[in-house]
């Protein structure tokens, strides 16, 4: 497989829906990085782990429709030229 932009945005897509699919009680929790543990507090500034799950929770959120989309047009063009 030669390095392209196509295989640069398919592994871009790949991660992206690692991260979607991550499950906060199945999977997050057990590795500790729960919404029920301790982050910080107010007034504090948030820590990377903070920083990572906002970015998981913001990825879950905002990516789900247009996952859906990119998704289907990655299939679609896989399916088409190969």
């Amino acid at each position: 497989m030669a390095f392209t932009l196509y295989a640069l945005l398919q592994a871009a897509l790949l991660v992206v829906n690692a991260i979607a699919v991550l499950h906060e009680e199945r999977f997050l929790r057990n590795v500790g990085w729960g919404t029920d543990q301790g982050i910080g507090g107010f007034g504090e500034e948030p820590g990377i782990k903070a920083q990572l799950m906002n970015l998981i929770r913001s990825v879950r959120t905002v990516m789900r429709v247009p996952l859906i989309a990119v998704n289907s047009i990655t299939i679609v063009l896989l399916l088409l030229f190969g």
